[in-house]
């Protein structure tokens, strides 16, 4: 844990891009980034399954798999742990950890606090090694106000957790107030309409987590493209080749790391290769 706490610095907060599958993660950490999380909606949506319903456990295990023994920093969201029951999260924690994952974030989706509180503790028991971004919603589903806020947050530091996670929080106001109120990195979902990375650094926040923006991005990129091709037009934006993407597709390649490799020249045509 010692390595990814230590990326929650005061100088400069750890941007933590979320990735949905092997290809999407490989590339975020070729363009230097050290650590990489999932999104639980591009999980989710990629399988065909609801996000926030526990429904995704299996998926998001099998993706950690695939992704702890890559080069890179993981983390993992785990929704609320797929459980209701603290043993149960906690056992899902150790199987995270044993498969390379180094944090896991876990949200309250404004449950019980105690209930929240028992599994954060749990994964701590089961995981030590674990860093836990403990998540409460109150900003994110718009209710509860700065006191709820608070006693969720006390609760969960008490409870071991590792650092916090407000997601909905913009105003800089709260968040430099929240910063001095806590003992564990601040943790906040980047919102375009939101402060930018520096200014959110100023303010003392140490993570900033891109949640589920780049799926959609790239969804709405794909969606922006065959309408172009529709419309006979070129589509705009950043091709990578096929050759790149397969390279990404390959588990354990050493160029991950970002060590040189031989470049692959695509036959003409194939970028556009299914």
């Amino acid at each position: 844990m010692t390595a990814f706490a230590d990326l929650h610095r005061a100088d400069e907060p750890l941007l933590l891009p979320n990735a949905w599958d092997h290809a999407s993660a490989v590339a975020l950490a070729a363009l230097g980034f050290p650590a990489v999380a999932t999104t639980s909606l591009g999980v989710a949506a990629a399988a065909g399954l609801p996000d926030g319903a526990s429904a995704t456990r299996d998926e998001t295990l099998r993706l950690a798999l695939v992704l702890g023994s890559e080069p890179f920093l993981l983390s993992v969201d785990a929704e609320g742990g797929f459980s209701d029951d603290p043993d149960d999260v906690g056992e899902f924690a150790r199987q995270l950890a044993a498969v390379g994952a180094v944090g896991i974030n876990v949200e309250d989706g404004l449950g019980p606090v105690r209930r929240h509180a028992a599994k954060i503790a749990a994964v701590k028991a089961a995981a030590p090694g674990l860093f836990v971004n403990a998540r409460t919603d109150t900003h994110w589903l718009g209710e509860g106000d700065g006191t709820d806020t608070l006693r969720r947050l006390d609760a969960y530091q008490e409870a071991g957790a590792d650092g916090v996670f407000v997601p909905g929080l913009t105003d800089p106001r709260r968040i430099a107030a929240l910063v001095r109120h806590l003992n564990v990195p601040l943790n906040v979902l980047y919102s375009p309409a939101g402060p930018a990375v520096p200014r959110l650094a100023d303010l003392g926040v140490r993570r900033v987590s891109l949640g589920s923006l780049l799926y959609r991005r790239a969804l709405g990129a794909a969606l922006d493209a065959v309408a172009d091709i529709r419309a006979g037009r070129t589509p705009r934006g950043r091709t990578p080749s096929y050759a790149d993407i397969a390279q990404a597709g390959r588990r354990g390649d050493p160029s991950h790391s970002g060590a040189s490799a031989p470049r692959q020249t695509a036959p003409r045509g194939e970028a556009w290769q299914s």
